[in-house]
């Protein structure tokens, strides 16, 4: 079977494929287009599809439009009930149109396509199966919460021998993604953008509105919950754009983060009561919120927590081709994040020849790279596949020192980044609890934070946030061999097993994803080598 899955209704618009029970590729558009998140999160801009990503996707197979057995869009318009609240009010007729013309939208596309093979997976279905179907493991309870759906804003279920058990929902205006999307515009950042600006800004904060909050956002019984509209001036004037941060902002920030993670504890815990699993599967906006997941794991009835690495709206491009392949009887193989682009060594070597730069093939790439970091260099890695996902994971990474605590300013200056956002350490996997406690180990993804011991806070504080915790990202050689022979030579010239990973993109642009992309990005900022494939470039002295 060859099924290609499309997200493109709200935001991030991608693609995925699966094909004989493999995924075989899965991508954002922005990744292409160059445009961060592919387009506006608005009705408007519903009929826009992830073209570039799905004919690359294709040509991965080696397949046709033509070629493919079925279509899953993560969206299903018949579901949309227009006279809700908290649909967009004038718009939402237009994005339930475009979507409903989906088919002959990707029909024109994708030449060669028949829009009759096109399916409607609903959109929360969609994002459960992106990580129920995905998770390295089996049976499991599964919990999607974001901003909406077609008129819900949560599931929560439990995949037994794949089959997704759907176990309760949220109809809106009730959304706990919403009300955080509504803080994040309060505090003058990008909604449906720039969410996790406020988780940082909230470690700055004391959480002193939480009591009022309890009242307008709370769960209930039945394992969904309340929470409409907040009017947030009570707590805070509302900040514009490029202003300055008034220590409310800060609080409201906690406030609103920790009665988050309280209403998701209450409904973990009637989940698990009605599932009786030891293991929870979660995917959706709210899913990347890493502070809460960490406190999920440590104060919930769940032995393990598996998220989805592109939990966001693009993991559903994956989510529905993997909910059909399983309808279809031919389920997938659950996939790493790797399932971007990649580019061949001569391919590399093409765009830097073209590109008239001067470049070395070292004989050890790792080590040339570790001395480049110890020597507190800037580096930009270009390795393999490109992520699936918002997290750069050591494929499309910026790196440096973690033992100078002005690399933090440094970094956030290069990528054009407010000065109260960490910085993310990677460190080798058998080494991790050395640095760090609380929060999973191994934690490949970037998707929990941990507690940095005491003792090595001030021997890496470039990576140690205000709270005293870290995202990190272990690295495993049997998964990221170059990556950690790295980390190795790192440790032996300097006795810290961790390096900086942030992405390889500069403020308002999607993380590089080809060679041009990380020349460009080179050659537009202050990095001192690029390491790209088995070829390194220096910055002219």
């Amino acid at each position: 079977m060859r099924i290609l899955g499309i997200n493109a209704v709200f935001h991030d618009p991608a693609a995925a494929l699966v094909v004989d029970g493999r995924v075989v590729a899965a991508a954002e558009e922005e990744r292409f287009s160059r445009r961060k998140h592919g387009k506006r999160p608005v009705p408007f801009a519903t009929w826009e599809l992830p073209e570039q990503a799905a004919r690359w996707c294709l040509a991965e197979a080696g397949l046709e439009p033509a070629d493919l057995d079925a279509v899953g869009y993560s969206y299903d318009p018949d579901l949309v009930d227009h006279g809700l609240d908290g649909v967009d009010p004038g718009w939402e007729e237009l994005r339930t149109t475009y979507a409903r013309r989906a088919p002959n939208f990707l029909k024109t596309a994708l030449p060669g396509l028949d829009p009759a093979k096109v399916r409607f997976v609903r959109h929360h279905v969609a994002h459960a199966a992106s990580s129920g179907l995905a998770a390295p493991f089996g049976d499991a309870a599964v919990l999607v919460a974001d901003g909406r759906g077609e008129a819900t804003s949560y599931l929560a279920g439990e995949y037994r021998d794949g089959k997704l058990v759907e176990l309760a929902a949220q109809r809106l205006p009730h959304s706990l993604g919403l009300r955080y999307e509504d803080l994040t515009e309060h505090l003058g950042f990008a909604r449906s953008s720039d969410e996790y600006k406020v988780m940082a800004l909230a470690s700055y904060g004391k959480p002193r509105f939480r009591d009022e909050l309890c009242e307008a956002i709370a769960a209930s019984p039945d394992g969904g919950f309340r929470a409409a509209p907040v009017d947030l001036t009570r707590f805070a004037p509302r900040r514009e754009p490029g202003a300055d941060f008034r220590p409310e902002h800060a609080d409201l920030a906690a406030s609103v983060q920790q009665r988050l993670e309280e209403v998701l504890l209450d409904l973990l815990r009637w989940l698990h009561t009605q599932t009786g699993q030891s293991r929870l599967t979660m995917a959706g906006g709210i899913a990347l919120n890493c502070v809460a997941n960490t406190r999920l794991l440590a104060e919930g009835p769940f032995d393990e927590i598996w998220v989805q690495p592109a939990a966001g709206d693009a993991g559903t491009a994956l989510g529905a081709a993997l909910h059909l392949a399983t309808e279809l009887g031919e389920p997938a193989a659950p996939p790493g994040a790797d399932l971007g682009r990649g580019f061949t060594d001569a391919e590399i070597q093409q765009a830097l020849d073209t590109a008239r730069l001067r470049y070395d093939r070292p004989d050890d790439l790792a080590a040339t790279v570790a001395q480049a970091l110890a020597d507190d260099e800037l580096v930009a890695w270009f390795e393999g596949r490109a992520e699936f996902g918002p997290r750069a994971l050591g494929h499309r990474s910026l790196l440096a020192h973690p033992g100078h605590r002005r690399n933090l300013e440094r970094l956030n200056d290069v990528k054009g980044r407010e000065q109260f956002r960490p910085v993310a350490p990677m460190v080798l996997a058998d080494r991790a609890r050395e640095l760090f406690e609380r929060g999973p180990v191994p934690s490949p993804h970037m998707l929990f934070v941990h507690d940095v011991r005491p003792e090595w806070r001030d021997r890496i504080p470039a990576v140690t946030h205000v709270d005293g915790t870290a995202r990190i990202q272990t690295v495993d050689p049997a998964d990221e061999s170059l990556v950690a022979r790295m980390l190795e030579e790192f440790a032996a010239r300097t006795g810290i097993p961790v390096v900086v990973n942030t992405s390889l993109n500069t403020a308002g642009r999607p993380m590089v994803d080809s060679p041009r992309d990380a020349l460009e990005c080179f050659g537009s900022s202050p990095i001192d080598l690029l390491a790209i494939g088995p070829f390194v470039v220096r910055r002219p002295a």
